[in-house]
């Protein structure tokens, strides 16, 4: 009997995106790090510096004998390990599909094998390559055509905490793994570009199938710590109706205290154990001094002495209470003036303000009176 080798054609991925399916990723780990696809495990068929020699037979003895390195290399015990890695991940994942860069020798290999060894899965045309194009024609033609509600307010307002609660909403911030500031940076740092773009462009495709309506997303610069948003979902947020949270500067202190403070120290605590308080410390000292030139001399002394002072009283009694002083300075002297100018240019725009409550009220009606929470 022939063994099944069912691919995946474009026509088919939107469904494929929607539905989550696990992906097996075949590709190198350096082809991996520029950037997947959402859902998918790097287990690939060649090493770094397999795909390396492989490429190089390549370049000076054709394909054949590419293609013969890398069975030599990836025989014996070390296809046994791969293969016992494939064939635990097809197990766990009946509804999975498998790709390679664009489709070819790599995932028709594993392909094969796993059908061998009585698991067939399904191979993506055209693989990431293929993926990515449509990731990227989505991109093209949702962000500029989605309706959106852009959700402005000051600088601690808690808007992030606001999205979380309405689900026709994007996250940009929680995409780039950023929280957006000077003092946005995450442990684990932000995901490549293309990954960045790929999650973006799911989410659209995700908001398109949901319904009509507006999409709520918080106001963005251009930039989310090191990524760019794609220009069509830029000029799409120039446009938009903006709505303003508004909240006191004692309220704002306190969620800013929650979000950067004590979350940030608890994130770096989960990634790096006992490291954590220092790796704490020295990220936001670095923030600070990143702003120190904006915020000038006399002012950023100030602020990096409260800070070494609060970050003292924190070590040694775990308290994160005295950070309220260098935040509310920050907040009020540094924040709020940069808020006040960038809104002279975006008043027109402004269709409501308000308390968060009124805020979320005023949202439902303008999305047709459905359910904001997911």
């Amino acid at each position: 009997m022939p063994l099944i080798t069912t691919l995946i054609t474009a026509r088919d991925f939107d469904r494929l995106l929607l539905d989550e399916t696990p992906l097996l990723d075949l590709r190198a780990p350096l082809e991996f790090a520029r950037g997947t696809i959402p859902k998918s495990l790097n287990l690939p068929l060649l090493d770094d510096d397999e795909r390396h020699e492989v490429g190089l037979r390549y370049k000076q003895a054709g394909q054949d004998a590419a293609m013969a390195l890398g069975h030599r290399l990836v025989s014996g015990h070390v296809r046994e390990q791969r293969m016992a890695a494939w064939c635990a991940w097809a197990d766990a994942h009946p509804d999975g599909a498998i790709y390679c860069w664009r489709g070819g020798q790599r995932s028709t290999i594993v392909q094969r094998w796993l059908a061998e060894a009585g698991r067939e899965r399904p191979r993506i045309e055209g693989g990431y390559k293929a993926l990515r194009q449509h990731l990227l024609q989505i991109t093209e033609t949702l962000a500029a055509r989605l309706p959106m509600l852009v959700l402005g307010g000051r600088t601690g307002t808690g808007k992030t905490r606001l999205l979380a609660d309405i689900k026709r909403s994007l996250d940009l911030e929680g995409i780039a793994r950023h929280r957006g500031s000077a003092f946005g940076a995450r442990p684990g740092g932000q995901p490549p570009p293309a990954g960045f773009e790929n999650a973006l462009a799911l989410r659209l495709l995700q908001l398109q199938v949901m319904g009509t309506g507006p999409v709520a997303v918080e106001d963005e610069s251009r930039n989310i710590g090191r990524l760019s948003l794609p220009e069509p979902l830029i000029d799409n947020l120039a446009t938009a109706p903006l709505v303003l949270v508004e909240r006191s500067l004692e309220e704002r202190v306190e969620i800013t205290l929650e979000d950067y403070i004590v979350a940030g120290l608890a994130e770096r605590e989960a990634c790096h154990g006992d490291e954590g308080f220092a790796l704490f410390a020295s990220w936001l000292r670095h923030a600070m001094y990143r702003i120190r030139k904006r915020l000038g001399g006399i002012r950023y002394k100030e602020l990096a002495t409260l800070l070494e002072d609060a970050l003292t009283t924190q070590a040694s009694s775990g308290d994160p209470g005295a950070h309220r002083s260098w935040i509310t300075v920050l907040l009020a002297e540094y924040y709020d003036p940069m808020y006040d100018y960038q809104l002279r240019a975006k008043a027109d725009r402004i269709i409501f303000n308000g308390r968060p409550d009124a805020v979320m009220a005023f949202l439902a009606r303008q999305m047709g009176g459905q359910r904001l929470q997911a």
